[in-house]
């Protein structure tokens, strides 16, 4: 593994945190709390997601807006939301499907701060593994010198040192919104 797929790898991680902290409700209206929830449409002949099926707006800081391209799966787009039991409350009012974000109970903000804090842990899990798996490439190449074999295991970790950094960096960000009123 050389450093190149090793930065590759350690920015999927980051990515694939990212993504998950963005399913994590903060009492913000945002697109991405339903833009990849899974809908069956058509009959239950197609599967797909949010994002596929309709144009995704936060109108405002409590409110989503859907608008489907197909006006006839509205009923399936609100009941797939429903069903997915993300917590969301939506409502067919027209031609678009609206949905209320609820204030969050201090409970509730603990509950999803303990929660974020696990993702966070298994992306660092994942963090350490990859440079686990690099250190122990680089002790099976035999054409290394020993000095090369050093300079590589300290830029792998300080590239872990790096990942780690950005994950904590992630992680406050997200509990800074999660404590706001």
């Amino acid at each position: 593994m050389d450093l190149e797929e090793l930065k590759s790898k350690m920015q999927k991680i980051l990515d694939l945190i990212q993504n998950d902290l963005a399913t994590v409700r903060t009492g913000r209206a945002a697109p991405s709390l339903v833009e990849n929830i899974i809908i069956s449409c058509y009959g239950g002949t197609q599967r797909l997601r949010v994002m596929e099926l309709a144009t995704i707006v936060a109108q405002d800081t409590r409110t989503i807006v859907i608008t489907p391209f197909d006006n006839s799966i509205i009923g399936e787009i609100q009941k797939g939301i429903t069903e997915a039991n993300v917590g969301l409350n939506p409502v067919i009012d027209g031609q678009v499907v609206r949905i209320s974000i609820p204030q969050l109970s201090e409970e509730r903000r603990q509950e999803l701060i303990h929660l974020m804090r696990q993702k966070l842990e298994n992306g660092r899990i994942q963090a350490r593994q990859i440079r686990h798996e690099a250190m122990n490439d680089l002790k099976k190449q035999e054409e290394t010198s020993e000095d090369e074999v050093s300079r590589l295991e300290k830029e792998i970790q300080k590239l872990t040192d790096e990942l780690m950094a950005d994950i904590d960096i992630i992680g406050k960000k997200k509990e800074e919104e999660l404590m706001q009123i």
